[in-house]
């Protein structure tokens, strides 16, 4: 690029001529750095357009400092977000422990539950079975120890002798009993022969079969009365003196 034409500019010396092209060299330097390309045409740069330079490193300064403090922020978000999460998770498996505790708890006690009812059922089923076993032995018992009653008249004392003869063996029958006792008593147990040869003797036959002493004596049966009036005493008495004598007393028909 040609220089300019300056009046004069023979005359200066060669130092002054070094300078005034320096000058002229750091002007066209400054008009070419205005040119912004793609920009405005007319667009001019002026000397007040200068400093902005240090301007922008202050800017690029104050964002790095807003990005690291956005980036401090981010990081104390994502560990209070992870502490957060830990205890959330401890939490969980801290209910989660609780909650199987609990269920270990309750299948314990239903299974003691269950094993109560078990040991009640099998001591229910014991004491039934003991209750029923005596139940059977005192209703046994009851029915030994239960003696046969029979009305007090002639047909009670008839059944009742006859019942006796028949656990000590003794042979006889209702009807040869009632029939001798008709004969010789009429049914009264206190009836009393005082005329016959026997009363002579001073032996007189007594009861319902007309007995005396020593033959009732004799022929006494284990287990009834001593008393000679007593009604069955005398009756098992007759009997088994008639089975002695004449095969049993339904072979009596007359005075024996």
């Amino acid at each position: 690029m040609p220089l300019p034409s300056i009046p004069g500019y023979n005359r200066l010396t060669k130092t002054h001529k070094y300078s005034a092209a320096g000058i002229a060299a750091a002007g066209a330097a400054a008009i070419a750095i205005a040119v912004v390309p793609g920009g405005d045409a007319g667009a001019k740069t002026t000397a007040q357009d200068l400093p902005n330079k240090p301007v922008a490193l202050t800017s690029q300064k104050a964002d790095s400092q807003a990005h690291h403090e956005a980036l401090v922020k981010q990081s104390a978000l994502a560990a209070e977000q992870a502490k957060e999460e830990a205890a959330a998770k401890k939490k969980a498996a801290e209910e989660a422990a609780a909650k199987k505790a609990a269920e270990e708890a309750a299948a314990k006690k239903a299974a003691a539950k269950k094993a109560a009812e078990v040991k009640a059922a099998k001591e229910r089923a014991v004491q039934q079975a003991a209750n029923r076993s005596t139940a059977r032995i005192e209703t046994v018992a009851a029915a030994k120890d239960t003696k046969k009653t029979y009305p007090n008249n002639l047909d009670g004392w008839i059944r009742e002798s006859l019942d006796i003869m028949k656990q000590k063996g003794i042979p006889g029958s209702y009807n040869g009993i009632y029939r001798n006792i008709i004969r010789e008593s009429g049914g009264n147990p206190r009836a009393i022969n005082l005329w016959d040869i026997n009363a002579r003797n001073g032996v007189p036959s007594k009861g319902l079969l007309q007995v005396i002493a020593p033959t009732f004596k004799q022929y006494h049966v284990e287990g009834t009365s001593w008393d000679l009036y007593d009604p069955v005493a005398n009756i098992t008495a007759a009997c088994n003196y008639a089975a002695a004598r004449y095969g049993s007393m339904d072979n009596v028909n007359g005075p024996y």
